[in-house]
């Protein structure tokens, strides 16, 4: 059976280059490092590392097990650290993983209203691909996802689901601010560049007229498309919930389109089908729910 002591052995060994500078960091002695190694390898099935000179490198075997082990050793931590908070009163803990481009607006201020509400909990965001999100909850990383709409998974269940519009916005200083509607060709030889964001399959009519009209292309992340269109140096679509507070105080506009329908991007909260979330990441979830109905992009 494999152990603790022997994933953290094996760890070590990797980042040290050494049995020996291993060992001191563990604060045991070389044959006990070497004797978990070997009980180690003779679990996975073969040699970890390959021995000679005063370097050790990681055999194929050891490198395709090392991220495993970091992730087991991870998990661990957590557990540990999950089960403190708990018997000290602390609260629980809420692990999530969201998309880029959920982790701003309605995300965001579902979090600073979780943290004042839950001020023991312990709260915990990991951004990624919708199907790392997924691989997250499989390896238990992460307890809810946020992720693109729909995912084709049969083990994830959907608790939320989410459908907001993407709207065309650009500075309120821009040359564009007051022009009327006007189609997407205008618009993309107008002297404003137009910014092309990836939303992913829902918007991929979108992105193929964007593709169509753009010239020279410029495609750039989310962050870089909102920066960009607040300094007045583009018009991008971008989600209501990130650029409503924004559009509120006036800093950018939103355009109209004559000749495309106005463009939506759909998005879930989901969980692994054997997994019952508990109290806390419930509480969580209620609290998207609230944030998702005031912007009415709920849909279920």
């Amino acid at each position: 059976m494999i152990t603790t002591d022997q994933l953290e052995a094996f760890d070590q060994i990797e980042r040290a280059g050494t049995f020996s500078r291993a060992a001191q960091t563990l604060r045991i002695a070389q044959p006990t490092i070497s004797a978990r190694i070997q009980a180690l390898e003779e679990e996975v099935g073969g040699p970890l590392f390959e021995r000679g000179g005063r370097q050790v490198a990681l055999t194929p075997l050891g490198s395709s097990y090392l991220p495993y082990a970091r992730r087991a050793l991870l998990l661990l931590r957590e557990g540990q650290e999950a089960a403190l908070a708990t018997q000290s009163g602390r609260g629980g803990r809420v692990t999530v993983g969201a998309i880029e481009s959920l982790t701003g607006g309605f995300l965001a201020n579902t979090v600073a209203r979780f943290t004042r509400l839950y001020p023991h909990a312990e709260l915990f965001i990991r951004s990624a691909h919708s199907r790392q999100i997924v691989d997250m909850l499989r390896d238990g990383v992460v307890k809810v996802g946020l992720v693109a709409w729909p995912v084709d998974v049969a083990d994830v269940v959907r608790v939320l689901r989410f459908e907001e519009p993407l709207l065309l916005v650009t500075a309120s200083r821009s040359p564009l601010a007051t022009r009327g509607p006007m189609s997407l060709g205008e618009l993309a030889a107008s002297a404003v560049p137009l910014l092309h964001v990836r939303w992913g399959p829902t918007a991929e009519r979108l992105n193929m007229r964007l593709e169509e009209v753009a010239s020279p292309v410029r495609d750039v992340p989310i962050d870089t498309a909102l920066q960009m269109a607040l300094a007045g140096a583009g018009a991008a679509f971008l989600t209501k919930t990130l650029v409503s507070e924004d559009l509120a105080a006036g800093r950018l506009v939103a355009l109209t389109l004559s000749d495309l329908p106005m463009p939506t991007r759909k998005s879930a909260v989901v969980h692994l089908r054997r997994v019952d979330p508990d109290d806390a990441t419930r509480a969580f979830i209620d609290l998207l729910a609230e944030a998702a109905r005031r912007f009415d992009i709920l849909t279920r």
